[in-house]
């Protein structure tokens, strides 16, 4: 596989290709899978991906600490300016996942659970817009593989070690890039894409109260997934990024290297430390002792 994002976009335009479709290639020519197994391997994470959206969107569903439950079906429902349109059913969709993940549930990590919610929410909302076979589901879910490779070997995929940056942030990064292919667009706007959505991502702690992977958690995948629709937006309107994508990952890592440990998910600073978040890790942490005696 590629580790740099600019020279895969490069390779992929001299051959015509996508993003997505140089990613499928890319990984059966390796020896290790067939391309009908990386396929194969694909269409049972987008299966499981929308099971996971299935289940949570009827807002039955609660996390362990009782913190998490129910947004998803309200952003569904809701009646704010923009009901009804792609944006409400990605970020809908995006809680969902992430709501099933706090109450126990089936997902897939996408890099990670904690960014689960992103990749599904872009992909199967960006769907609604025209029919979308599974075939070109799956080539945007490769397109969306090939960038959280580049990403973990030039930075981080985890949030213990880049930040909330390196999970929600990267995730927000694969889901532009693949939403672009999703949508037809070329390579070079797929990196403009991830580009213009990570750059956005720079420098976001990761600050679960009380340890806990539901809040903020949660709701930082459906504004990863809202900052990933704007990167897409942006990149089919032919903006362009003046950064390459390459460098704009190189600075997530170096943030995150030297980001204070308060900020790598460690509960000891951000929205963890303020008042009502450490009074709602008490709370939660007695009535979780309490179930368990």
């Amino acid at each position: 596989m590629f580790e740099s994002l600019v020279e895969a976009v490069e390779q992929a335009e001299r051959d015509g290709l996508s993003l997505g479709e140089l990613a499928l290639r890319s990984e059966a020519a390796d020896g290790l899978r067939s391309r009908e197994e990386v396929e194969a391997t694909l269409q049972r994470a987008l299966d499981v991906m929308r099971q996971a959206i299935a289940r949570g969107l009827p807002g039955d569903l609660r996390s362990v600490s009782g913190l998490v439950g129910g947004d998803a079906a309200r952003v569904a429902n809701g009646k704010g300016p923009l009901a009804g349109t792609v944006f409400t059913a990605s970020l809908a969709a995006a809680l969902a996942v992430q709501e099933v993940n706090a109450a126990m549930g089936v997902i897939v990590a996408a890099p990670t659970a904690g960014g689960a919610g992103v990749l599904p929410g872009v992909l199967l909302g960006l769907s609604q817009l025209r029919p979308v076979s599974d075939a070109t589901l799956i080539r945007a879910l490769a397109a969306a593989g090939l960038v959280g490779a580049v990403v973990a070997v030039r930075a981080s995929l985890s949030g213990a070690e880049g930040g909330c940056q390196a999970e929600t942030g990267a995730a927000a990064g694969m889901a532009a890039a693949a939403g672009v292919d999703l949508l037809g667009g070329s390579p070079v706007e797929a990196a403009h894409a991830c580009a213009l959505t990570m750059q956005g991502t720079l420098g976001l702690v990761c600050d679960p109260l009380g340890g806990l992977v539901e809040v903020p958690c949660v709701y930082r995948n459906a504004t990863g997934a809202a900052m990933a629709l704007a990167g897409i937006e942006m990149a089919l309107a032919g903006v362009r990024f003046p950064i390459p994508v390459d460098e704009v990952i190189d600075t997530m890592g170096e943030i995150g290297r030297t980001m204070d440990v308060r900020y790598r998910e460690t509960a000891g600073g951000g929205l963890a430390a303020t008042p009502t978040g450490r009074k709602l890790a008490r709370e939660r942490l007695v009535q979780l002792k309490g179930k368990n005696q």
